[in-house]
């Protein structure tokens, strides 16, 4: 009889163990409100888990460990938090800062960095224990921090209007290269999905700053400089998040600031070659895994719709009314379903890629950030 009942706990545990490991179709969507992440399986289209105690998510970003098992995290308060996807508990938890705007994994998957508005810098942890590895002061807020190929972090300062470069390849303390005079107010930043180009959006003006990461000995040098000088930007509701750059067929697509379109870039010069017009002011540009299409939402007051870019005739391809407060956008690994948070309905919503039509809606409560797995194996994600 014991002998039974442990082979029958035995295969219980196995099979457990093979439903919750199987962690290549989870995710997490950031409950801003509440302090909380879901936990989501994204093949069943359930939620597994509500995880709380992650302290302020109202600006709430995730990585993940590089065997997709732990999400790290980063809350608006400093705190960094470390998630267990397979027995779905926060693994650890430390508060590094007064307020945080962000972070990434290094390419081994092995370091932590978090960027801080208040006191500012840099803090880099070990991915295990969380124990702080290096401070990085600057005496600015740090934006826009990315992860880049060769164990290096990349991010602006927005008071000083600088680039700084941590490269972490020969240990612990991290050899620092800084680029001054980028540009007034660099807000938010990007890398590009092959790691080499960095550029980072200028608020106090237009204009970009580009740094080539295989020729950073080559400086900073500025591109779109000027774009829109002698028209009157309008309103901007909520700033567009450049780290959504999106690269296909030798053009890459960036939202504007202050204006209703997607500036169209040469990757080979990176100068613009033109501009599609949108509904209002684009603030995520998606592309879909094949890139054939791009997905775009907008602050408000147009943040209850989704327009489709096809890339070839660089135009709308459609419309779609998905709901009052659309966030954030997510497709499933290969693109066959692309998942809508929509924060004032409570609820996120899946669709179909392909007959653009909704599938299901999750009850979740005041969602924004949606985040897969798989996005371990991208750079700057």
């Amino acid at each position: 009889m014991k002998t039974l009942l442990l082979a029958v706990l035995a295969a219980l545990s196995l099979s457990a163990c093979v439903s919750v490991t199987a962690t290549g179709d989870l995710g997490v969507v950031i409950e801003r409100a509440d302090g909380k992440v879901a936990v989501v399986n994204t093949t069943e289209r359930t939620v597994l888990a509500e995880i709380d105690g992650l302290g302020d998510l109202s600006h709430a970003s995730v990585v993940f460990s590089r065997d997709q098992r732990f999400a790290f995290v980063f809350g608006r308060d400093g705190g960094l938090t470390k998630v267990d996807l397979v027995t779905q508990r926060i693994a650890g938890r430390v508060l590094q800062s007064g307020n945080s705007i962000g972070g990434a994994i290094s390419q081994d998957g092995r370091l932590v960095a978090v960027s801080n508005y208040e006191p500012g810098g840099v803090r880099v942890f070990d991915a295990d224990s969380l124990e702080m590895v290096a401070d990085i002061p600057t005496g600015s807020k740090v934006v826009g921090l990315v992860d880049a190929p060769g164990r290096r972090f990349v991010f602006s300062l927005f008071d000083a209007g600088e680039i700084w470069m941590a490269d972490f390849s020969q240990g612990p303390s991290p050899r620092m290269t800084r680029y001054a005079n980028v540009g007034k107010q660099p807000y938010d930043a990007l890398i590009t999905d092959d790691g080499r180009t960095y550029i980072a959006g200028l608020f106090g003006e237009d204009g970009f700053a580009l740094l080539d990461l295989w020729h950073p000995e080559r400086g900073v040098r500025r591109v779109l400089d000027g774009y829109g000088r002698g028209e009157q930007p309008l309103p901007v509701y909520k700033m567009p998040h450049l780290e959504w750059l999106t690269v296909s067929g030798g053009l890459a697509y960036l939202p504007a600031i202050g204006r209703h379109e997607v500036l169209v870039m040469d990757t080979a010069t990176w100068r613009q070659v033109g501009a599609v017009p949108v509904l209002g002011q684009p603030v995520f540009i998606v592309a879909q895994p094949d890139k054939r299409r791009l997905w775009v939402n907008f602050a408000f007051p147009d943040n209850d719709k989704v327009q489709l870019i096809d890339v070839e005739s660089r135009s709308v391809a459609a419309t779609l009314t998905t709901g009052k407060g659309t966030l954030h956008l997510e497709f499933t690994p290969r693109g066959e379903e692309v998942w809508l948070s929509l924060r004032d309905e409570d609820a996120v919503s899946v669709w179909d890629v392909a007959t653009l039509t909704p599938i299901t809606r999750l009850n979740i409560a005041k969602p924004s950030g949606i985040f897969f797995t798989p996005r371990a194996y991208k750079t700057g994600m």
